[in-house]
């Protein structure tokens, strides 16, 4: 679906004269979140906001005209304290962090009439304070808001250790999104991480670490996860598919709306 304004119906792309007429109260506002933050030597610092970008995109394109989607411009910053030790790696704290969307979020409902607000969240390191923070802005801004996190809304087998940063999930998905900025031969040999300290470390729903990707048992040049080297741009569309296909029913929540699809 292309909005009147070009592109698929993002919102900057209109008028100030245009945008009364098609942003009403039922719109929902799509707001990609993501990090600036290391991906190992094979990854783009970008592959966080890209992803939930281009996740965005492909939602709008999907599913906009059954319910009334309009995307925003991405944030690229998140909360990366576990990458701060790498070059490049850019983290805002807590503060900023929600002082930031909270001031996005009070700009966009004063500049629009719509009352529907999803934040695409591209960087796990951001779940925690966003799961708090969604009582916050509807609360505070009077509209409805939830979350999506792409990467875990694909279901699709990827290998003995945990998918946590820059490893076989988010190298396909680049390789499907963006190519040129994947850089293969970059990667050396991947020798095996030990998968319970990772569980102990960073999924352990028990307890929570402090964790950084710069430790050595857990992390093999900042990658976290299975050996990147197998991905392929194929796997990379599978997933990226599976996550649009599987937001579908939280739209519907959202908005109380039926898509055509359900």
């Amino acid at each position: 679906m292309t909005g009147p304004g070009g592109g698929h119906c993002q919102l900057d792309r209109l008028t100030a004269a245009d945008l009364p007429a098609h942003v009403q109260a039922a719109s929902v506002l799509c707001l990609p979140v993501g990090s600036t933050e290391q991906h190992g030597p094979h990854l783009p610092l970008a592959t966080d906001t890209l992803i939930a970008e281009e996740f965005t995109r492909q939602l709008v394109a999907a599913h906009g005209e059954a319910f009334d989607l309009w995307q925003l411009p991405a944030v690229p910053y998140g909360i990366a304290p576990e990458h701060a030790w790498a070059p490049g790696t850019l983290s805002l704290t807590i503060t900023e962090f929600t002082s930031l969307l909270h001031t996005l979020t009070a700009q966009y409902v004063r500049a629009t009439k719509a009352r529907h607000l999803v934040l695409v969240n591209g960087h796990g390191g951001n779940r925690g304070v966003l799961s708090a923070l969604v009582y916050e802005l509807g609360h505070a801004h009077d509209i409805s808001v939830c979350v999506l996190h792409p990467l875990a809304l694909a279901h699709l087998p990827a290998g003995d250790r945990p998918e946590i940063h820059a490893g076989l999930h988010e190298t396909a998905l680049m390789l499907h999104l963006a190519p040129d900025t994947v850089h293969l031969d970059q990667l050396a040999a991947h020798p095996p991480q030990d998968a319970d300290e990772i569980r102990r470390q960073v999924t352990d729903r028990g307890v929570t670490w402090p964790w950084t990707s710069g430790d050595p048992r857990i992390s093999t040049a900042g990658v976290i996860g299975n050996d990147p080297r197998p991905a392929t741009p194929a796997l990379g569309a599978r997933l990226l598919e599976e996550a649009v296909t599987a937001a579908v029913p939280a739209l519907e929540a959202l908005t109380g709306r039926k898509s055509r699809c359900s």
